[in-house]
């Protein structure tokens, strides 16, 4: 899988979505974490779903969709 690496201001741009939520989704599974530490980290910018914007102004119309979760591992009865 190619990846593009963004910090989380850019993932927050990119989705239309706030940093916290770009944090949550790689707290559930949702999307990888890479690196560690305040401003260290990245994301695939590959794992995340494209907001839609204008095309003149750039002014939000339609956040991109969340990441689906990480299904749930099944274990043997």
């Amino acid at each position: 899988m190619a990846s593009a690496l963004v910090n989380e201001e850019a993932a927050a741009y990119y989705t239309g979505r706030p940093g916290v939520t770009i944090r949550r989704w790689a707290h559930e599974g949702r999307i990888k974490r890479y690196g560690k530490g305040r401003g260290n980290v990245r994301y695939n910018v590959f794992e995340l779903n494209k907001a839609e914007r204008d095309e003149w102004t750039r002014e939000l119309i339609q956040p991109g969709e969340a990441p689906p979760l990480p299904e749930a591992r099944a274990e043997a009865a």
